[in-house]
């Protein structure tokens, strides 16, 4: 795979703490904003229940889908962290004790608290290879392009600079955006005939409520700077006609 390639991820968010409102979820914009910054766009995001069946069909339409899978959760110490023994089953492959996980959890831990608990975060798919952990010892894990992190947010965002030699992306995807006074339905139109004359250019517009106030933020994003810079100044021309004021956020 060589740059300027359209590189695209799916992420697969694993619990039912996600899906009951009891926990939100982060993990979607800190992995996304990371795959961004190195060239792979996210196109597709689900949110799933912590049951096998699910875990499995799931994982194996997205991988097949998408050139990388991110899914996160349910790779924890507790009965309902089955994350691993389902992408084993997906993959065809025994789940067992990896040796080098269990080595590196073993020397993590003070003498007697690698107890039975801490020892299933060693059980994954057979020759997975791992995703080093910082922040808590216990190491996420890769089976070909499926990429499993943990739930918690802080863990996971400390294990994605890991994984940049592994993840080949295109051009970085490069975004610009820019706030206004006003609502969708002023600049509706204008927006479109942007767009129309920028096909190959993502623009995107979302309302915001800021100070008591309605306001929209347009968002350009391409992997070509002076193509952001174009439709930048064109949104800006009709802005100025129009008389709308441009705020920050």
């Amino acid at each position: 795979m060589t740059k300027n390639t359209k590189v695209n991820a799916a992420i697969l968010i694993i619990g039912n703490e996600i899906l009951s409102g009891r926990t939100q979820d982060t993990n979607t914009t800190s992995i996304a904003l990371w795959l961004n910054s190195i060239g792979v766009k996210v196109n597709e995001v689900r949110v799933i229940s912590d049951i096998e069946g699910t875990i499995i069909d799931t994982v194996n339409h997205l991988r097949k889908a998408y050139e990388y899978v991110f899914t996160t959760g349910g790779i924890g110490p507790t009965h309902d962290d089955i994350t691993a023994q389902s992408i084993s089953k997906a993959f065809n492959l025994e789940y067992e004790i990896h040796k080098e996980a269990f080595k590196i959890l073993e020397a993590y831990y003070k003498v007697g608290e690698f107890n039975e608990g801490r020892q299933k975060m060693v059980w994954m798919p057979k020759n997975a290879n791992l995703i080093l952990n910082p922040t808590s010892g216990a190491p996420g894990f890769n089976v070909e392009n499926v990429f499993c992190l943990p739930g918690v947010p802080s863990i996971l965002k400390s294990m994605l600079g890991g994984l940049k030699d592994k993840i080949v992306g295109g051009d970085p995807i490069l975004s610009h955006t820019i706030s206004l006074k006003t609502v969708e339905s002023e600049i509706a139109k204008s927006l479109t005939n942007v767009q129309e004359d920028n096909k190959d250019v993502e623009i995107g517009s979302y309302p915001f409520f800021q100070a008591g106030k309605l306001g929209v933020s347009i968002v350009i994003r391409s992997e070509d700077q002076s193509k952001i810079d174009k439709c930048g100044k064109e949104i800006l021309k009709f802005i100025n006609k129009k008389k709308i004021e441009v705020v920050d956020r």
